[in-house]
């Protein structure tokens, strides 16, 4: 008999939809490459294209400045790779956060490797990071910024429309990346209206299926192509179209925006639960509440997340201790924040949908109170 799975890791990534399946099986039976000049291609290619007209009204940007990739890691790794390279001359200094995703630190990394130097803006106990603080880090040889719009494991959003701003009224030409993963379609504003230059996001958060994603990049921005090949995608990220994820993509774009009312009810039984928490087991801490309604950060702080996590998930409830990228490592994030070890090492996130009942959060909650009965508490 197949376990009743109570799941608050809709972060990490979300199931999915049913418009998109259908969407997918539809695609995946027509099958024809729209690079293809036969009747057979034309139609997967006009597809495509009201494919992406969809994704795009929904980012509020042309169709003709959006271009599908395999998933948010590649268009961060494109849009920063190329960025870097595009600004060279300008200089070799980067900007980002300490609390980035991994897609964007590690990337960073590499390029430090590359001779580039790289800031890193630490956050404060709330997770948050200033346009001072990014203002004091701008240099005359500053080529790139990255900041991520939604933390995926605080929920904080950042000042990046504030943050874009200073940046360019200290140099329009330098270039600013924002990874939007947890903020498509979760943040009430058109992404484009932030005003970057390249924007990331990936159809798995927002019931896609894996393997699709996107990049925004806005006109006049000449980025050359991260993959090259046959020349998809105007020329500028080569590979067959993965048509069937792009409709699934775009299905899932469609359903999303057509619930007007999913965020008042994810932010509604968010707000249950962790009144429920706090009622339940008064030593339990919040870490951040989240500034969007679908995650939220709190700890059990004398407790091993990794071991609270293991527990809930043998009973068939589904949270995590940070990002699924760390694999159980400890979280990067919650440790630039600065909390106190012991904080640090009960850390926990919870993240909901606007399909989250309060039956499932009671679960949850029970769930977490027997963890705490029955776990030995560390000393640190």
């Amino acid at each position: 008999m197949q376990q009743h799975l109570t799941y608050f890791d809709y972060a990490a990534t979300t199931p999915v939809r049913p418009e998109a399946a259908a969407a997918l099986a539809d695609a995946l039976g027509q099958f024809g490459n729209p690079s293809s000049r036969y009747e057979y291609g034309r139609q997967a290619a006009q597809r495509l294209k009201e494919d992406r007209e969809t994704v795009a009204r929904a980012l509020g940007c042309p169709p003709a400045e959006l271009f599908f990739t395999s998933c948010g890691t590649e268009s961060d790794n494109w849009a920063l790779r190329r960025g870097a390279e595009l600004n060279r001359r300008r200089g070799r200094h980067i900007v980002t956060t300490a609390i980035e995703h991994a897609a964007v630190l590690e990337t960073c990394r590499d390029l430090e490797g590359q001779g580039y130097e790289v800031t890193y803006l630490k956050p404060d106990r709330a997770g948050q990071v200033s346009v001072e603080q990014l203002a004091a880090a701008l240099r005359p040889d500053t080529a790139l910024v990255s900041m991520m719009l939604v933390n995926n494991e605080t929920g904080a959003v950042l000042p990046v429309a504030d943050c874009v701003k200073a940046v360019k009224a200290y140099e329009p030409a330098i270039l600013f990346h924002c990874d939007a993963v947890q903020g498509f379609l979760k943040t009430p504003a058109p992404l484009t209206s932030l005003g970057a230059d390249l924007i990331s996001v990936s159809g798995h958060k927002i019931g896609a299926p894996k393997g699709i994603g996107a990049l925004y990049i806005k006109k006049g921005v000449r980025l050359r192509p991260l993959l090259t090949g046959g020349g998809q995608e105007e020329g500028l990220r080569s590979g067959t179209e993965a048509t069937a994820q792009i409709a699934a993509f775009a299905a899932a774009v469609q359903a999303v925006c057509a619930d007007e009312a999913r965020l008042e009810r994810t932010a509604a039984i968010k707000e249950y639960t962790l009144e429920r928490l706090k009622q339940t087991l008064p030593k339990l801490k919040i870490i951040s509440q989240g500034d969007v309604p679908h995650i939220c950060a709190i700890t059990l702080p004398g407790y091993k997340s990794e071991v609270v996590v293991r527990v809930l998930g043998d009973r068939g409830v589904c949270i995590s201790s940070g990002s699924a990228c760390h694999k159980g490592k400890p979280s990067h994030v919650f440790a630039a924040m600065n909390l106190p070890k012991p904080w640090l090492d009960g850390a926990l996130r919870l993240s909901f949908s606007p399909d989250s009942t309060q039956e499932e959060a009671d679960t949850l909650v029970q769930a977490l109170k027997d963890a705490a009965a029955t776990l030995f508490t560390t000393l640190s």
